[in-house]
């Protein structure tokens, strides 16, 4: 039996079904993004493309810590 996801990739599911893109497609967005900073790119998901708070910096955070989808 498969262990159920931990800590920012916890959410992948959601994100993936709530805005209809897969993590790696939304990882490549963050890492072409203008601006690199955390709390910037929570912002930029948040008002470029729609993500709610806790969505966006789950994607952020495992981005910047090198995560892979």
């Amino acid at each position: 039996m498969p262990t159920p996801a931990k800590g920012p990739a916890s959410y992948f599911p959601s994100i993936e079904k709530t805005y209809g893109r897969p993590i790696a497609q939304w990882q490549e967005l963050i890492r072409s993004a203008p601006v690199s900073r955390h709390g910037e790119l929570v912002t930029w998901l948040k008002e470029e493309h729609g993500l709610g708070h806790g969505h966006a910096n789950a994607l952020v955070a495992h981005t910047l810590a090198g995560g892979r989808a």
